[in-house]
């Protein structure tokens, strides 16, 4: 055991069940304890500096100690530090910051609903299409579709919506009506001779297959992120979009873009369907909505959506959803004052001026041996590490590429995400250009020593 008894990390261990992680081997290896953060960088409990270069979980976009979101939710602790919205009841924090995201909203919007995270308000949306589509009297037109590698949470709900291998052995998922259509990735799955644009053009096919041997009757909604995020940063192929949306549209089947990650700038537009033309009937937000200094999320939806809802509510005589925590006071006036952040600092100016710098560092990577394919778009990016540039072969699973690439980086004080064998970039959209120099500096240290790492065991 390499922590000492009744330490932080003993304790930690001891104690505490971790998401994502693997139990027994944390119980074996303890965790890593952060202490402290400021700007980009965070700091160890033994004072060792890290460069931040996922902001948290995607998702600290003003860094780790922005002083005026510390005072928005002190001063509203002190004034009013909680309180409920069911029955009519309201607060100022709560109506000011849904009035500011109707306004903000990348196509126009009518309602807005909060939660507490991005997998409640993916939940959320299930919910309120099943009831959305009972109110319209299409009781069977219910199913949900995603993609391969899509990420949309974690609830029962949220988890079947999501596509990643991990979320659904173990847990009996998904669930019946959750469907899942082939992943956008052109590097991996694009044949032999085929453009990005006929790509696209395939994989709009093939949801429109899958609608028809489903029953466009039964086909409620198909949710999808921008970019796809911790399915490994899939950045749409040309036209895909536009071909997808055709296909939606054709079928009556409602559009939800899952903007958890691609939200607030990260893709240098405000929204991630900005940027590649999606025009959604509901969207979803979490993370950068508050800097994710606290815990927040919510969904947008269309006044089309809206008004077949508010009747079935009258009819029934309530809408039967909420959450305690919805439009909790102090986790809405964070979010208020981040958004004002994003306006007086100009935050999309921002990114859109450190992010060719960001994506030249981040495609000169793919020069390396271990590299595959480079992919970005703003201040989200990711490296894709293979055996066999030529063939794009990746590793063999059990020699973890990915993962001890992500620990030399930790070595190095760079914290990056290892999913799979593709390695991802996200970091505060505060990042500087000189940061940017040394996020790279640092990861093309951690890929010299995975390079040196792996012709070792190859030796062995």
């Amino acid at each position: 055991m390499p922590f000492q008894a009744n330490s932080p990390a003993a304790r930690d261990a001891a104690f505490f069940l971790h998401p994502y992680t693997n139990a027994r081997a944390h119980e074996e290896n303890g965790p890593m304890i952060i202490e402290r953060g400021e700007g980009v960088y965070v700091y160890d409990d033994g004072g060792k500096q890290y460069l931040e270069a996922m902001a948290g979980l995607w998702c600290a976009s003003l860094g780790f100690n922005e002083e005026r979101l510390v005072k928005a939710a002190t001063d509203q602790m002190r004034k009013l530090p909680y309180y409920h919205t069911f029955a009519h009841k309201a607060h100022l924090p709560g109506i000011d910051l849904a009035e500011k995201l109707i306004a903000t909203a990348p196509v126009p919007m009518s309602k807005v609903f909060f939660a507490g995270s991005g997998s409640e308000a993916n939940d959320t949306v299930v919910k309120l299409v099943w009831y959305y589509n009972n109110a319209r009297g299409r009781h069977a037109k219910k199913k949900f579709i995603s993609r391969i590698k899509g990420y949309h949470g974690v609830t029962v709900a949220s988890a079947s919506l999501t596509g990643t291998p991990v979320n659904h052995p173990g847990f009996d998922l998904p669930l019946p009506g959750f469907l899942h259509t082939a992943n956008p990735h052109y590097y991996r799955y694009g044949l032999e001779g085929e453009s990005e644009e006929a790509f696209a053009t395939r994989m709009a096919d093939d949801l429109e297959k899958m609608i028809l041997e489903e029953g466009p009757d039964t086909v409620a909604a198909f949710i999808a992120e921008p970019i796809q995020g911790a399915g490994g940063v899939i950045v749409p192929p040309k036209t895909y979009w536009e071909k997808v949306q055709a296909v939606l549209k054709k079928y009556d089947v409602l559009l939800v873009a899952d903007e958890v990650i691609c939200g607030f700038g990260r893709t240098g537009n405000y929204w991630g369907s900005e940027t590649f033309g999606m025009k959604p009937d509901i969207l979803s937000c979490a993370k950068a909505l508050s800097s994710s200094y606290m815990p927040i999320s919510a969904v947008m939806i269309s006044d089309d959506v809206y008004q077949p809802i508010a009747n079935q509510s009258k009819d029934l005589g309530v809408l039967g959803h909420g959450y305690t925590y919805t439009a909790h006071p102090v986790c809405a006036a964070v979010a208020l004052e981040t958004l004002k952040i994003y306006e007086e600092r100009d935050i999309v100016g921002m990114v859109r001026s450190v992010s060719p710098l960001f994506l030249e560092r981040l495609h000169a990577l793919g020069d390396h041996p271990l590299v595959g394919e480079t992919r970005g778009t703003g201040l989200i990016g990711a490296v894709e590490l293979v055996s066999n540039k030529e063939t794009k072969e990746p590793f063999a699973a059990n020699l973890m590429a990915g993962v001890h690439c992500a620990n030399f980086a930790t070595n190095h004080g760079l914290i990056v995400r290892a999913i799979g064998d593709n390695i991802a970039f996200t970091p505060p959209l505060i990042i500087t250009n000189n940061q940017v120099n040394e996020l790279f500096d640092k990861m093309q240290l951690a890929l010299d020593d995975t390079l040196e790492m792996l012709k070792k065991a190859e030796a062995a």
